[in-house]
């Protein structure tokens, strides 16, 4: 009776992991796809270098407003093999726009 215990508290501390360190991918993105933009590096590229750190099939949506580029980064995961609805991670960032950028 322990040791199933066990095994699916095994299973729970790693899908933890692997949700938060979904979530922490999904920033870094955010933030390196925003940084892009600021610069003045065209969206195509910005989306591209957001997409090449986030989790696999995430979406990147880019905006520039009030002199800041934002970029939201979302990903849907899928933990462990049973039939659970997926869990949505994501991450956004703002950065302000770099003068003549």
């Amino acid at each position: 009776m322990v040791l199933p215990s066990l095994l699916l508290m095994l299973a729970i501390a790693f899908s933890a992991l692997a949700a938060a360190a979904a979530q922490l991918s999904c920033a870094d993105a955010a933030r390196i796809g925003a940084r892009a933009l600021a610069r003045g590096e065209p969206p195509e590229h910005a989306r591209a270098l957001a997409l090449s750190a986030a989790p696999e099939q995430a979406r990147v949506e880019l905006t520039e407003s009030a002199g800041m580029a934002r970029v939201t980064v979302r990903a849907e995961l899928v933990l462990g093999p049973l039939r659970a609805p997926p869990l949505g991670v994501g991450g956004s960032a703002a950065v302000p726009l770099e003068p003549g950028g």
